[in-house]
């Protein structure tokens, strides 16, 4: 028959190790794609207000 009773003491240890190890930061993405998007975006506005106003 199992032991229905569970120790605390073997999931505290994890938890302590858990929050004692320090996270990795995650790799800074690159803003290129952000920044020419942008462009495109400006570009295309001005083109369209420019037609608008012929």
């Amino acid at each position: 028959m199992s032991d229905n009773s569970v120790d605390p003491s073997g999931n505290t240890e994890a938890f302590r190790a858990f929050t004692q190890s320090t996270p990795q930061e995650p790799k800074a993405a690159s803003k290129t794609p952000l920044i020419i998007g942008g462009i495109a975006v400006a570009v295309v506005l001005i083109v369209l207000i420019a037609w608008l106003a012929l």
